[in-house]
């Protein structure tokens, strides 16, 4: 029993290790395409329910798929209304795992686990994505073939057995089912053992089913995990999360026996069962709300008030009809890198809280803006590219260069934030505390980087020969400040008044600010070298 018991942790924690990593590397191949995807989500309901259901068969997790919408709300990138088909796409292509140890994938898991690594090890690049993540494929399912090997013996043993066959309170079942699902972040794992354990003529339906139902609300637990760390459009997603699933229980735990009887006429399988009550059960939730999602919007935007701000994903004003008019085209620029610089003003402004209060939904907040300050950077240079297939005069390339160096400035003051903002994180979870000195030093050299951004934001829209002569002279400012902060902390280091561990991130963060401000005056400088202000 005690091998066996260890050969069960075993293959859960393989299952779990195996679905973080093909997660994982799932999302940094679809980094760059993931707008594209969005943009449809967005656009209708029914478009939100698909790219759920697809989003979860790609990452095999269902958490992973809602953590990330989740996020996506809380930064602002979609709304909390939009999210809501995507939970419910989620939900459904979370059954997708137990269908596939149904029909016994487990034991071709060793192959998948060979093909992914001859392609890990010997494959070329792009080879090697594709490989990794068909090696995670198969140790998942290699993960719950450990665990069927694990649940073997239990036949024979009689006491066991009759725990599983002989008819149980449904409340018990659900119970532990949705406390073990909670602890272990995944409903696949309880439900595809319970479809094991049935494949094994060791569990009966009746006892399976509301177990099936209490795995479904406990893995809401991730979304609220998510939630918690999250702005109020994150909380009212993960609060949405566990609302369909508890009243998706609350009618199937009512309607128990006629559920056991329909999934009885359409399978005789036990285990064929357990995944079809896992779907049914997630098509009820889908068939009860989808159609009055934008009631339950409002509903819940009632019982966590607040105001939501939805970042648009895409350019606003870049217009593809007008590129043969070259001075309309590059007035549509314009208008984007103001709102490129904005967001860069909205990353810094939630980066600069996080030295003193580290918050790691806002640090994925910042993650989020960042992917779409890039995506329009991308969207900027490309359209600065057509514009220049025109005939242009020499005033209309100045600009059509100044803009695409202050596209790319403005990118890099965004890296330098995110870099920021990992440094936060770092001196939290390490534990590193800065002397009062340091953080003085830091919050002045910050409220001078604050004024520049947005100055520098000011004299895209508009060239003010005071504000750009205020750039240069913070700028000066920022650069003897964090020359002077140095000089400083060496003397407190070498006087063993701070950390030795607080001096590499002071120092970095003091680098990045500077960067920061750098951009700003290149900026400015852009701007006042233009002939037509």
């Amino acid at each position: 029993m005690i091998k066996a018991f260890l050969l069960l942790c075993a293959g859960i924690t393989l299952f779990l290790f195996g679905m973080m990593k093909l997660s994982a590397g799932i999302q940094s191949l679809f980094t760059a395409r993931i707008r594209d995807y969005i943009k449809y989500a967005v656009q209708r309901p029914f478009f939100g329910l698909l790219t759920g259901a697809a989003a979860t068969v790609l990452f095999q997790s269902s958490s992973a798929t809602t953590v990330i919408a989740v996020g996506m709300v809380s930064a602002g990138l979609i709304s909390f209304y939009n999210s809501l088909a995507i939970f419910l796409g989620a939900d459904l292509g979370t059954t997708v795992i137990v269908q596939l140890v149904v029909w016994k994938i487990t034991d071709a898991s060793p192959l998948f686990i060979i093909m992914g690594g001859i392609l890990w090890f010997t494959g070329k690049e792009k080879w090697q994505g594709i490989g990794e993540s068909i090696f995670y494929f198969g140790l998942l399912f290699f993960g719950l073939s450990l665990v069927g090997d694990a649940t073997l013996p239990l036949k024979n043993h009689p006491e066991i057995v009759g725990f599983f066959r002989n008819t149980q309170h449904p409340l018990t079942g659900f119970a532990l089912s949705a406390l073990f699902t909670a602890l272990v972040h995944a409903s696949a794992i309880p439900i595809s053992i319970l479809a094991i354990l049935a494949q094994q003529d060791l569990i009966s339906l009746d006892n399976a089913l509301p177990m099936v139902i209490g795995a479904n609300v406990g893995t809401t637990v991730t979304a609220l995990m998510a939630g918690m760390v999250s702005g109020i459009g994150g909380k009212r997603a993960a609060l949405s999360h566990l609302f369909f699933k508890a009243a998706g229980a609350v009618v199937c735990m009512a309607a128990l026996p006629v559920l056991m009887n329909v999934l009885r006429n359409l399978s005789p399988n036990v285990a064929q069962q357990i995944a079809l009550g896992h779907f049914i059960f997630n098509l009820i939730i889908v068939i009860l709300f989808f159609p009055f999602i934008r009631n339950i919007a409002r509903l819940l935007e009632r019982l966590i008030p607040g105001k939501e701000e939805v970042l648009p994903l895409w350019p606003e004003f870049l217009r593809e009809e007008i590129l043969a008019e070259p001075t309309a085209a590059l007035g549509t620029v314009e208008k984007e890198l103001a709102r490129e610089i904005l967001l860069a003003e909205k990353m810094f402004a939630l980066t600069t809280p996080l030295l003193h209060a580290y918050h790691e939904g806002r640090r994925r907040d910042v993650l989020y803006i960042e992917m779409v300050a890039n995506h329009l950077r991308h969207e900027i240079v490309e359209y600065l590219r057509k514009i220049s297939c025109n005939e242009l005069s020499e005033t209309l390339s100045q600009k059509l260069f100044a803009y695409t160096a202050m596209a790319d400035d403005i990118e890099r003051m965004g890296n330098h934030i995110v870099s920021f903002v990992d440094l936060s994180r770092e001196k939290y979870y390490r534990e590193i505390e800065f002397t009062h000195a340091a953080e003085e030093e830091l919050a002045d050299i910050e409220k001078q980087v604050t004024a520049n951004i947005t100055d520098a934001g000011s004299l895209i829209r508009k060239y003010d020969g005071d504000r750009t002569a205020d750039v240069y002279r913070r700028e000066n400012d920022i650069d003897n400040a964090v020359k002077e902060a140095r000089e400083k902390h060496l003397v407190r280091f070498h006087k063993r008044l701070c950390p030795a561990e607080s001096g590499p991130i002071f120092i970095e963060m003091l680098i990045h600010l500077e960067r920061i401000s750098d951009h700003c005056q290149n900026i400015a400088e852009h701007v006042e070298d233009l002939p037509v202000k």
